[in-house]
């Protein structure tokens, strides 16, 4: 049954219209969602880590996301910078705005990191994580965690911190809050439904938030904690251990221009944000491909208790061997021998001849 003219609501009109945005993506994108989905599928088959490991990349990542995140709005805090002030140690020559920034970052993304099973994502939580963004930011208290009042644009900002020209203006400050519900409901009701593929969704969401740019200041810092708030509920687990907030800084022009492409379309009759959808998916692509990485043989090491690295060592001078072979050579029990064996054949470092009591291991 088709809908009645008369019964069409505006709020209808928005939704269809992000509906048409997704409805007729490029090869290419769809291609590259493939790919993200294959690079990601390899990650949780080999990424069996121990939780000191996970806990050492996710601590790095903080101080990487945290610094990236902040210079791409202008902060000029280096990631040593960062860590040494997250260790508490004075940096005098920073601005106190500097600081501020990085340690709301900080803190809001090590709570995204730890508990993003059991955040919700709806307004209050937008409003929420935009408050805790700000919460050490002096000039920002009086509107933090609330929609903007006046109007604010999009400024590039080159490597000094200095605006280089407007990139497109945004919403108007009285639609705000009429926008916002629109694109939080539309995008729950797209996951729920499952009428796109969930990057698709995310992408959009992250495109439209920009436009709207709800918020007087620190729109740009929080599309990034979101963006990894998603993913991470969406089932890409590498977010918390591959830094995406450098890999955005390290295109930034490519960001910036990907960006204005999309936003000038957007809300004529011929919306096209595939610019976006190629600089997004091109990123996460980089990303998961350096989560796969980190059980590449380079890092194997990184990934290793101490017995399971003697193992390793001991397999990478000789042909092939026996579990039995094993423990004489390293004086490690049985079944430690065997744990690191299972780890080893997990990230696909060695294979198994045989099986029961005669099988051997080489390296592949």
């Amino acid at each position: 049954m088709t809908k009645n003219k008369k019964n069409i609501t505006k709020n209808d009109l928005v939704l269809d219209r992000f509906d048409q945005r997704l409805e007729h993506v490029s090869a290419t994108v769809i291609l590259k969602i493939g790919q993200i989905d294959e690079l990601k599928g390899r990650w949780i088959t080999g990424a069996q880590l121990s939780p000191q490991v996970l806990g050492r990349l996710k601590r790095s990542v903080l101080i990487t996301s945290t610094g990236a995140s902040t210079r791409i709005e202008g902060s000029k805090l280096s990631d040593e910078d960062v860590e040494k002030m997250m260790r508490g140690i004075s940096i005098q020559k920073f601005t106190d705005r500097d600081k501020q920034e990085v340690k709301g970052y900080y803190e809001l993304l090590e709570n995204v990191f730890n508990s993003w099973k059991t955040l919700r994502f709806n307004e209050s939580t937008v409003k929420h994580f935009h408050q805790e963004l700000l919460k050490h930011v002096d000039k920002d208290q009086r509107h933090r965690g609330d929609y903007k009042k006046q109007e604010n644009k999009v400024h590039m900002v080159n490597e000094v911190g200095e605006s280089v020209g407007i990139l497109f203006d945004t919403t108007v400050a009285y639609l705000t809050p009429k926008e916002m519900q629109e694109l939080i409901e539309w995008t729950n009701n797209a996951f729920f439904e499952k009428k796109y593929h969930v990057l698709l969704i995310v992408a959009n969401f992250l495109v439209e938030f920009l436009k709207i740019h709800p918020f007087q200041d620190g729109n740009g810092r929080l599309s990034r904690v979101l963006t990894n708030l998603l993913l991470l509920k969406e089932g890409y687990g590498y977010m918390s251990y591959v830094s995406h907030e450098k890999l955005v800084e390290d295109n930034k022009s490519e960001y910036y221009i990907a960006l204005r492409k999309s936003q000038k379309t957007m809300g004529s009759k011929k919306e096209d944000i595939t610019p976006w959808l190629e600089f997004f998916f091109t990123i996460l692509i980089k990303q998961v491909k350096m989560a796969e990485e980190l059980l590449s043989k380079e890092n194997i090491e990184k990934l290793l208790s101490v017995k399971q690295l003697i193992v390793w060592q001991y397999l990478q001078n000789i042909e092939e061997v026996s579990t039995g072979e094993l423990v004489k050579k390293t004086k490690i029990p049985r079944a430690t021998i065997k744990q690191a064996l299972d780890r080893l054949l997990q990230f696909k470092k060695i294979e198994r001849i045989g099986l029961g009591r005669s099988a051997r291991y080489r390296r592949l």
